[in-house]
């Protein structure tokens, strides 16, 4: 073992408090369902503890949003680059408690894993920076900017407003955006696409009102079977896979494969039932547009009347995979509800959120250091793969340091199940990319050129 690699062994201990203090706090950035008061607590304890790890200047912001970001610095030595830190405190709400094995705000080992809301998205990530920087001490040999973000699970734009009003705050020669993780436990990877979005409300009104289901059903038109309908226009009624018009939806995937069986176990899929879609299991994540219905209103089981319903609606998400106009795509995906409606219903599609998809180029001194840093730690060459989810903030990185190279990384894998129930992480996943990130400033630092 390396003695770098002992200093961050010997770290773990406190990894593993600090991270329970942290998952302690309910900091979920929306004050319908939590305090206000704990987002400010968590932003609080990460400006503390980035101060002691050696950061100048950690204070709390204030973004359009109503959050709070945590920012500070680290000069750089004469002649070095400097190396943007991100991370994000804000959690997603533990959804159903009684799902839970285990209290979500309580950290709690089972199974060689740390569970609670938060261990991996991002609060392990939070803690894999401080591990890095106290694994190196006063021995930082490049500059160091830091921002945690208060609101990221809700989406809100705080953050990305703020880089864009205070871009000076933020630049660097590389950006290590740690939201994401490893394709496995034990196999080191870099995030190079995400997937944008496309998110609509559509609305199918049939009839002035509800009307008795015996006098008038037969030729009264039902809003909820038009919406049903219609909604099964967006895929292929044998495999599954999205259909919308005028979208191309056979895009594949040239990066690490993601085997069929673990895919099953990781989301959970049920025996006997089947995967939707073709191509690779890659191919349908992070290569083409996947539509899903969120949430539909309709009247419910329990309490519904014999009547035919005059007016439903759908919340529909569109992912859109790199290279494919955000745009485009919600302008298709509107185009196609409002003619699949049947029967004359009259339709009304807004639009909820739109982001763009991104992908980062990987040639240059940054990704060569990362790839140094992965093989030394794992044992194996770096590895590429997609993101299904999106990080808007990585286009306005992009758009705002063009010449910054963009990596994301981090403690999460499949196992995490991160935002649902159960979350975890792998401690050795902490550990492993700590020392990841502490070998990746020392090797940047011999390879970049501020």
């Amino acid at each position: 073992m390396s003695e770098l690699a002992a200093r961050i062994a010997a770290l773990m201990p406190r990894a593993k408090q600090d991270l329970t203090d942290l998952v302690a706090v309910p900091s979920v950035a929306d004050p319908r369902q939590y305090p206000p008061e704990e987002c400010h607590k968590a932003a609080r304890w990460v400006a503390d503890a980035f101060s002691e790890a050696g950061l100048h200047d950690v204070h709390l912001v204030e973004t359009s949003d109503g959050s709070h970001a945590v920012v500070g610095h680290r000069p750089p030595p004469p002649g070095a680059p400097t190396v943007l830190l991100y991370c994000h405190y804000d959690v997603q709400p533990p959804l159903d408690d009684a799902a839970w094995t285990t209290p979500p705000f309580t950290l709690t080992e089972r199974d060689g894993r740390w569970y609670g809301r938060g261990t991996a998205d991002c609060k392990g990530n939070i803690v894999m920076h401080l591990t890095a920087l106290r694994a190196l001490g006063d021995d930082i040999p490049v500059g160091l900017k830091f921002v945690a973000e208060g609101s990221e699970e809700q989406g809100t734009g705080g953050l990305e407003a703020y880089v864009t009003e205070h871009p000076e705050e933020f630049l660097a020669d590389a950006l290590l955006v740690c939201d994401t993780g490893n394709a496995e436990v034990g196999t080191g990877t870099a995030t190079i696409t995400l997937r944008g979005l496309a998110n609509l409300v559509v609305t199918l009104d049939t009839l002035e009102g509800e009307i008795h289901s015996g006098m008038f059903g037969g030729p009264a038109p039902d809003a909820l079977a038009a919406l049903i309908q219609t909604l099964s226009t967006l895929r292929d009624p044998a495999t599954g896979a999205t259909r919308i018009d005028g979208l191309d939806c056979e895009g594949t995937w040239e990066g690490v494969g993601y085997d069929e069986a673990t895919f099953r176990r990781d989301a959970g899929v049920l025996d006997g039932v089947h995967l939707t879609g073709t191509g690779t299991v890659a191919d349908r994540l992070w290569a083409r547009p996947a539509v899903t219905v969120l949430g539909i209103d309709c009247p419910p089981v329990v309490g519904s009347a014999a009547a035919v319903p005059a007016t439903a609606r759908a919340r529909v998400s569109l992912r859109v995979p790199p290279d494919m106009d955000a745009g485009t795509a919600r302008e298709a995906l509107t185009k196609h509800l409002t003619q699949a409606a049947p029967w004359g219903a009259r339709v009304t599609v807004e639009t909820e959120s739109t982001g763009s998809p991104f992908r980062a180029a990987t040639d240059g001194p940054a990704y060569q250091a990362l790839g140094t840093a992965m093989s030394e730690v794992y044992g194996k060459p770096l590895a590429f793969l997609g993101q299904g989810g999106s990080i808007p903030l990585c286009n306005v990185f992009a758009s705002a340091y063009p010449r910054a190279e963009i990596i994301l990384m981090g403690v999460e894998e499949p196992r995490c199940l991160i935002h649902a129930p159960n979350e975890s992480v792998d401690p050795t996943e902490i550990e492993h990319m700590a020392h990841v990130e502490a070998l990746f400033l020392k090797e940047f630092a011999t390879r970049a050129t501020p």
